[in-house]
């Protein structure tokens, strides 16, 4: 027989109903294997992309409709309410918790996050919208309305949003 390095198991499964004539028969036997899958995927970040260029200049992008003046952080390109062109805007990156969670999982996208952490929804002064984002604090330590402010750091990063958080502003 050959040699399978990531065979965990093999074993056979009754019929659940127990039945005489099991037409699953010829498929009851099981192999549980562990597979490591990893892949490359390009991607265009499109028309956000000034948003992730200017996170690498340490600069933080909204987009603003030039109809209703309603700020969007994230950006969106178009004005859900207007279907107009939005325009881009700098922002101060300081803000203030609305709500938030914390995470016990390592996420797949960031391994170099450790949990627990904090993911955080912020209102940022001049935005309109809640920004999602990892706030860089104790999970004993957050609270609603605390005041944040975008750090940056220099990488290296897969992606360019990682080169963001949220962190406490110093009071005092």
């Amino acid at each position: 027989m050959a040699n399978v390095t990531t065979k965990l198991k093999q074993f056979t499964v009754p019929d659940p109903l127990g039945r005489e004539s099991d037409p699953w028969v010829d498929f009851r036997e099981i192999e549980i294997v562990e597979l490591e899958w990893t892949f490359t995927y390009r991607h265009s970040l499109g028309k956000y992309s000034k948003f992730f260029i200017e996170l690498e200049n340490r600069r933080f992008f909204a987009t603003r409709c030039p109809v209703c003046s309603k700020a969007w952080a994230p950006p969106r390109p178009v004005c859900p309410n207007h279907l107009s062109i939005t325009e881009w805007v700098e922002l101060s990156g300081r803000g203030q918790v609305k709500s938030f969670s914390i995470l016990h999982h390592k996420p797949a996208s960031a391994p170099f996050i450790q949990p627990p952490y904090v993911l955080a929804y912020v209102k940022l002064d001049g935005a309109d919208t809640l920004f999602a984002h990892i706030l860089q604090c104790s999970p004993a330590s957050v609270r609603i309305d605390m005041p944040v402010k975008v750090v940056f750091n220099d990488g290296p990063v897969a992606h360019p949003i990682h080169l963001m958080a949220f962190a406490p502003v110093e009071e005092g």
